[in-house]
């Protein structure tokens, strides 16, 4: 079976959240039942890094996106992938979906509606006259515009949106109909509108011939007014029509202590000298003070959504009752800040990296006693999964993957509200664990047996592809 996944990230090459941890290992995942090709827009990073393309397709212009050409290659491990090569779009500094101070780009439509539009040809045999797609499979609201392109160029081609985070939609003006390509007579309510503007988003949630997302808990809430981002509506008609199913994530193997090279120390569990040795580490790489305290481990994108304000505000409490604190991530400049400021008042206590480095991040995990993660909301999450295979017991707010994959009280702590005391709840209960060493060992060796393989979620999507290419 031909599937076609078409993504804007993959860790492989360029990785700004966790859409590019899947990207890299789903289709991996997904080999043994498909020939599975990854399509990726040309970034500068990409490009650069891939030793030999081989051009097999050519786009010529289409309303007022300029023509580019299809290049093919492949991972290390032989994973094919396409390229969109088309210099002017995708050869920039920044990141793929904004400059260098953060912003995004201003043609941020003609960009991913190029790369859709494309998408859709060589889904439908159109670019590579070796290959076509018996089923596309499209990620978040960049490459929500391939379903709707091919139901409008009449493809037969069944597709699958998956929603990673349904609080990114790509809106634009009315004006981008004109400019993509995107026929007048789709811009209603039924349609692509959105409150008067082009919802990429809401294009693929119509078009789609099935949607999926990335944990069972957040494909229910999804369908509620709390946390539907104004598509509720939409999202329980398909839901209840089933053709909206959550697909819990995984994380690769390469999350294991025994044998993570990246680790200042591998250890197994009840090896929790070794899992000291990599918390003096952290310490000594923060600039903290030398503690026979819990260390708080943070790692995230630092957004209103991961609630990096409720721990900046329970952090003098963490502090004085003899925690430190780890953060490193990156994202709003007002909470950058704030970290920073946090960490100058406190030094020997609260260590702050701003920026993401893939090896920081394992020993982080490695050497905190507990992660943190009062997320107010949480598609599925995988930093809680990374941390209880590392031994750092999660700390999370009761939502989406989260309420998924801690088990409260045996492999992490859940709080119900996203709220300062509520979250403190969480907090003190760890404290309280971490000073009672039978249940402090008890639940890190539960958590660290966990198994949160790829296989589990690439056997559901193999039968969800299955399905929808017999319909």
């Amino acid at each position: 079976m031909r599937v076609l996944f078409v993504t804007t990230e993959m860790d492989d090459f360029v990785r700004v959240g966790g859409l590019g941890a899947v990207s890299a290992a789903l289709p991996r995942a997904l080999r043994p039942f498909a020939d599975i090709r990854i399509m990726l827009p040309g970034y500068r990073d990409i490009i650069e890094q891939l030793t030999h393309i081989q051009i097999v397709g050519r786009c010529p212009a289409f309303a007022e996106m300029p023509a580019c050409s299809l290049g093919r290659a492949a991972t290390k491990d032989g994973l094919p992938v396409y390229v969109l090569l088309c210099s002017q779009l995708y050869d920039r500094p920044g990141n793929p979906y904004g400059d260098e101070s953060g912003r995004d780009w201003p043609d941020n439509d003609i960009r991913f509606a190029r790369f859709a539009s494309a998408a859709a040809e060589l889904a439908m045999g159109k670019l590579d006259k070796n290959w076509a797609a018996d089923l596309v499979h499209a990620n978040d609201w960049q490459a929500s515009l391939v379903p709707a392109y091919l139901a409008w160029r009449g493809a037969k081609v069944p597709s699958i949106l998956t929603i990673h985070n349904l609080a990114y939609q790509g809106l634009f003006p009315r004006d981008s109909l004109r400019r993509i390509g995107v026929p007048e007579s789709s811009f209603h309510i039924d349609g692509v509108e959105f409150y008067d503007q082009l919802s990429f988003l809401k294009a693929g949630l119509v078009y789609a011939s099935h949607l999926t997302t990335v944990s069972g808990t957040y494909a229910r809430e999804i369908t509620t007014t709390e946390f539907g981002c104004g598509l509720e509506g939409l999202l329980r008609l398909r839901s209840d029509a089933s053709e909206l199913t959550g697909i819990l994530n995984g994380i690769d193997e390469s999350w294991d202590p025994r044998s993570c090279a990246q680790l200042a120390q591998q250890f197994g569990a009840g090896d929790w000298v070794g899992k000291r040795a990599n918390a003096d580490y952290v310490r000594k790489q923060f600039g903290l003070a030398v503690s026979r305290g819990p260390m708080f481990g943070i790692v995230a994108r630092l957004v209103h959504q991961k609630g990096i304000d409720l721990v900046l505000s329970a952090a003098d409490e963490i502090v004085d009752a003899g925690g430190q604190i780890v953060v490193t991530g990156s994202g709003e400049p007002a909470l950058e800040q704030a970290l920073i400021d946090a960490h100058r008042r406190r030094p020997d206590a609260i260590g702050v990296v701003i920026g993401f480095n893939d090896a920081q991040a394992r020993r982080i995990f490695a050497g905190s006693d507990f992660t943190l993660m009062p997320s107010r909301f949480e598609p599925c999450g995988l930093s809680q999964m990374y941390a209880q295979r590392f031994g750092s017991l999660p700390i999370g707010h009761q939502t989406g993957g989260l309420a998924e994959t801690i088990t409260d009280g045996e492999t992490g702590f859940l709080f119900s509200r996203p709220s300062r005391e509520s979250f403190l709840g969480g907090v003190r209960r760890a404290f309280s664990a971490f000073m009672a060493h039978d249940q402090l060992d008890t639940m890190r060796r539960s958590a660290m047996g966990r198994s949160f393989s790829w296989s589990i979620s690439a056997g559901s999507y193999s039968a969800l592809y299955r399905k929808l290419a017999s319909a």
